[in-house]
């Protein structure tokens, strides 16, 4: 089996995720401010809640993503290093050589789920535009 391979599909995975989260949450903030309606979609809007949730309650209870472990595990097969601090944190040391406690990780995650719930909250998904007027 070639685990360097798996470990990087995996990675990317992982990647793809964080993108989504993150990305997704930038677009659906552009969509409230400049009307975007697929923005609203029930399906995306609910997968996307989910997800940051899921990253939420991992960090609460001390848990590492399983994709993190799963790629860690697969480079340690592939003769390579494995995550010492998780796949975020681990890039960040690597690519801004910044490392920060557990905790400020679990601090950023949280604010950043409490932010998705809110405008899940005030810019419902599902829900029309409001018309516009002649006036604006």
């Amino acid at each position: 089996m070639n685990y360097g391979f798996w470990a990087d599909l995996i990675g990317v995975v992982h990647t793809l995720f964080l993108l989504f989260v993150v990305v997704g949450q930038v677009l659906i903030l552009a969509g409230w401010g400049l009307g975007w309606a697929w923005t609203r979609n029930q399906t995306f809007r609910y997968v996307h809640l989910g997800a940051i949730a899921y990253v939420v309650v991992q960090q609460w209870l001390g848990q590492w993503c399983p994709l993190t472990i799963w790629e860690s595990e697969m480079r340690r097969r592939a003769g390579e290093q494995g995550y010492q601090a998780g796949f975020i944190a681990d890039w960040l040391d690597r690519l801004l050589y910044y490392s920060a406690p557990g905790w400020v990780f679990t601090v950023v995650y949280t604010l950043f789920g409490a932010l998705v719930m809110a405008t899940f909250v005030y810019y419902r998904p599902g829900t029309p535009a409001p018309p516009k007027t002649e006036n604006g």
